[in-house]
This record gives structure tokens, C-alpha cells and sequence, in this order.
């Protein structure tokens, strides 16, 4: 699995969809891939989908809502293909693309052609594939928060590093000392909290959060 510090994710707004569709032997297989975050929004994607493409004679799906790879936040459905054929090759897919927060609905409209077994396996994996090809993605940023108390001599120094650490300054108060709540990556969270250290010889207050 990839670390979830960072991780691509479909660069789609709320509400926004990519879809791609191939025929095969004459069925349509329409895809449609949202950007999900969590069991909740997969579930409400799925069946926003699946009302859309009501008449359809099968909506399958497969879904990860949390880090590229992981399972903690997954699960498929052949919606009514023989079992197996449809939404687990389309999880293997999914799981294995790169992407994060993911799920993706493959709507079959019956063509009058039995595919057969191996057939619907490479259908519905060629149906996910194919839009995934031209996905827009974008990358998310887990954040962390760095709670900073320092001397006023030392703020030129703190506001120097945060160009180099993606970071921003969310509140600054000016009192007895100087204290800052800071907004960054996290993975880039403990390097900035050493180095501050480090210039500040170790006579600042740092405390990093994730929540």
C-alpha cells in the first residue's frame, strides 16, 4: 500500500462526474467514476448513479474510500452478473490504479450476446480502465497543524522556512511571545518542526497535531 500521507485522487468537484463508455458484442458498458471520501459518499454516489441508469439491466460497482490500495473503506457488487464476473475484477482494478477515494459504477445495457464468464471479467475491467485512462487527477494533502510559541527576535526565521514547507499560517498572536498555529502537509510536518528547532536552538514551544 501507498503512504497516506499524500495521494492521487479524481480531480472532481462535488456533485461532478467522469464517464466513458465501450460496447461490447453489442453491450453498452457506460462508466462513471466520482471523487468519494468515506463509506457514506460512496454509498450516496452509487445510488445517485444507479437511479440514473435505472432501466439498465445492470449498474455494478466496486469502490475504495480512503488511500490508493487499501481496504479498510472498500467493497463491490456484481448487481446481478454471474458471481464474481463483475465488481471484484472491478475492485482489483480500483484498488490497483494509484488512486485514492474512488468509486466507480459500470452500467451494462445488454446487448442480446452472452459473454460468457471470462468474457464479463475482461468487459468490465476494460469498461474501468478505459476511464480511468483520461481521469483528471489531483493530488490531497493529509494536513497537520504545528502550534508554535517563540521569541519575537525569531519570527523572521520561522517565516522564512514556510515557502519551502507548503505551510501556512493560520493564526499569529503577538503577546509576552510570539505564537503561531501553522497549517502544512503532513508529510512534511516533522522535518519543518526539527529544523525550526534546530534554528531556533531548541528555546521554542512546537506541538504538532493531525486533528
Amino acid at each position: 500500500m501507498v503512504s497516506n500521507l499524500s495521494f492521487q485522487v479524481p480531480a472532481l468537484a462535488v456533485g461532478q462526474v467522469h464517464s466513458r463508455e465501450i460496447i461490447v458484442k453489442k453491450s453498452r458498458f457506460i462508466t462513471t467514476i466520482g471523487h468519494t471520501a468515506g463509506m457514506e459518499e460512496c454509498r450516496a454516489f452509487i445510488a445517485t448513479v444507479s437511479a440514473q441508469y435505472a432501466d439498465a439491466t445492470h449498474n455494478c460497482y466496486a469502490f475504495n474510500g480512503s488511500a490508493p490500495g487499501s481496504t479498510a473503506i472498500c467493497g463491490c457488487s456484481d448487481d446481478g452478473e454471474p458471481h464474481g464476473t463483475a465488481g471484484q475484477p472491478m475492485l482489483n482494478v480500483v484498488l490497483h490504479c494509484g488512486l485514492g477515494e474512488l468509486t466507480a459504477v459500470v452500467t451494462r445495457y445488454f446487448g442480446g450476446t452472452l459473454l460468457g464468464t471470462g468474457g464479463l471479467v475482461k468487459a468490465y475491467q476494460d469498461a474501468v480502465k478505459t476511464a480511468l485512462a483520461d481521469l483528471p487527477t489531483a493530488e490531497r494533502m493529509v494536513p497537520a497543524y504545528l502550534d508554535i510559541v517563540i521569541e519575537h527576535s525569531q519570527v523572521g526565521l520561522l517565516k522564512k522556512l514556510l515557502p519551502d514547507f507548503n505551510a501556512q499560517i493560520l493564526k499569529q498572536d503577538f503577546g509576552a511571545q510570539a505564537s503561531f498555529t501553522l497549517l502544512l502537509p503532513q508529510a512534511k510536518a516533522s522535518a519543518f518542526a526539527a529544523l525550526l528547532a534546530d534554528k531556533t536552538k531548541g528555546r521554542g514551544l512546537i506541538k504538532l497535531r493531525t486533528d
